[in-house]
């Protein structure tokens, strides 16, 4: 694994996909981003790029009202993630 840290403190990694299609994410990067075990990524693509969102509860809080449904998405959402946890999912 590859880093490389920029003047504005960002973390760039290199990682390998493997025959499975998995990748590793860089501990610092799943430190800053709360990223643990059982955590769901949003996957992006923009262009030529991917992009990684974790789904956590700070994510839901950002993106709250960008639907018409009144935070019922969120909340319906938030209780699937929990559900999923007591699974051990």
């Amino acid at each position: 694994m590859l880093y490389v840290k920029q003047k504005r403190r960002i973390i760039m990694a290199v990682t390998v996909v493997t025959t499975k299609g998995q990748i590793v994410i860089p501990s610092k990067v799943r430190r800053k981003f709360n990223i643990k075990k059982g955590t769901k990524l949003y996957i992006e693509e923009r262009e030529n790029e991917l992009i990684l969102k974790p789904v956590t509860p700070e994510y839901f809080k950002r993106i709250e009202g960008i639907l018409p449904t009144k935070g019922k998405l969120a909340r319906a959402l938030l209780e699937e993630r929990s559900r999923d946890r007591e699974k051990g999912a």
